[in-house]
């Protein structure tokens, strides 16, 4: 993949919190890092690209009547069901988190949201199509940069679980 490199050979200088978080629980990764001036949409950076919807993830945050947080990684040309999605945590319903709460919330911007590394960790669910899958594309923590690993070392390093909680 253009641009895509191994994770052993990068500088401190560019690693942020997940991968740092990747390195430490010995997980294996590669990252990619592009321009981005201007952060769009998942759709948009995968188009620009060159990469399928099916293996990229968006990171969606969304609170509970309760008041606690939940992470939700899905397909970025998905729509999240937050019927299913409550059902999912066991929540009565969800609603999603405003994005200028987000960074308070999660340490990260729109765009560089990833599950890994939050401020708290909170319960992660990744749709459960990405069991099928070898490798996934998630945010790096940061605009511009990308990680693909494992969906199962996603869960393992996010204590997640997979459901499915997108729109049929």
């Amino acid at each position: 993949m253009k641009g895509s490199l191994d994770f052993s050979g990068m500088g401190k200088e560019i690693k942020t919190n997940a991968m740092r978080i990747l390195d430490r629980n010995k997980i294996p990764y590669r990252i990619n890092l592009y321009e981005c001036s201007e952060f769009i949409d998942g759709i948009h950076i995968a188009d620009m690209l060159g990469q399928e919807y099916a293996m990229t993830f968006k990171t969606l945050v969304m609170v509970g009547k309760s008041g606690q947080y939940y992470v939700f990684a899905i397909p970025i040309d998905r729509e999240v069901d937050r019927r299913k999605a409550a059902k999912a945590v066991g929540e009565k319903s969800l609603e999603m988190v405003h994005v200028r709460e987000l960074n308070q919330i999660t340490g990260y911007v729109r765009g560089g949201c990833t599950p890994i590394g939050m401020k708290k960790n909170y319960p992660t669910i990744l749709q459960e199509s990405a069991r099928d899958l070898k490798e996934i594309i998630i945010s790096g923590g940061r605009i511009g940069a990308q990680i693909f690993l494992s969906p199962e070392d996603l869960l393992k390093v996010t204590g997640g679980s997979y459901a499915d909680v997108i729109v049929s």
